[in-house]
């Protein structure tokens, strides 16, 4: 169960993984999240899908090689299979007709916010994205985003690829010129949704973010992803993960993303050391 069937090289650091796994296929949401362990012993990773088909059964995520885990996974291949593969987690994005909306979606946020715009799209309304990344050879699925929106937008920070700009500024280009937005949805790094919301928030335009990022256990067992959500205490796991970001305090938010960098390093460290033993050995 839970067979790899697909495998792609996104971008240097970042796989594309088909999984079977019919049960949670049958049942995903643009909007929820997965949590899957590389084998018995390992820790629970929440991605957010970024693809499903149900007539296929299969599940569709986007890996960036980060950490232990994640580097683990993008080691398997095509007739692996994974230890565990849980979902749909999480509360879906809520679906309707809002007129106008703006997706962002930044480095590996391009991934979750796909599927989003495709119910987005078929729910009637007109769909923008604007999509980024640090540069171009880290940007990905430029043409499949093209396949449900109406417009795209593109850019790198480096100027590398298409437009030289962080993807707040189209969207403030956009509200600053008077442009009808009804809903803007920004998913990718914390603290490039943190911009988000501050470039919204002036315009009165509301904007959901996905906070699955501050996640670790995603059952809400452990409270690790405890978030501030206008004064109430929140988990972003059952909750969430799709939370208000004008209400969200950022400055808490990016701080609890620290509290296990310095475990995260080590056991990354250890990882590479294992490798660089296996590589030395072999030779």
């Amino acid at each position: 169960m839970y067979q790899i069937v697909a495998k792609e090289t996104l971008t240097p650091v970042t796989k594309l993984f088909v999984i079977s796994a019919p049960e949670v296929a049958r049942k995903a949401e643009a909007g929820q999240f997965v949590v899957l362990r590389v084998h018995e012993k390992g820790e629970r990773v929440p991605l957010t899908i970024a693809d499903y088909d149900r007539e296929a059964g299969t599940i569709t995520i986007v890996v960036q090689e980060i950490g232990k885990s994640t580097k683990l996974l993008s080691t398997l291949d095509v007739g692996d299979r994974l230890a565990s593969f849980t979902g749909p987690l999480g509360r879906p994005t809520e679906i309707e007709n809002y007129g106008t909306v703006v997706l962002v979606g930044g480095g590996l946020g391009i991934a979750p916010i796909y599927p989003i715009c495709r119910s987005l799209r078929a729910a009637g309304n007109h769909v923008i994205a604007i999509i980024g990344a640090r540069s171009g050879d880290l940007l990905f699925w430029e043409d499949k985003m093209r396949t449900v929106t109406d417009e795209l937008i593109v850019g790198t920070d480096d100027g590398s690829y298409a437009r030289k700009a962080l993807v707040t500024v189209p969207l403030k280009e956009m509200l600053e010129a008077g442009r009808q937005v009804d809903c803007v949805w920004g998913i990718g790094p914390a603290i490039m949704m943190k911009f988000v919301a501050l470039t919204t928030k002036p315009f009165g335009v509301k904007t959901l973010v996905s906070l699955n990022s501050i996640m670790v256990d995603g059952t809400g067992m452990c409270g690790a992803c405890r978030v501030s959500v206008g004064g109430r205490t929140y988990f972003a796991c059952v909750d969430g993960p799709e939370f208000d970001a004008h209400q969200v305090d950022w400055d808490l938010l990016l701080s609890r993303q620290q509290m296990y960098r310095k475990q995260e390093a080590e056991s990354l460290a250890l990882l590479e050391k294992s490798y660089a033993e296996q590589s030395g050995g072999a030779a």
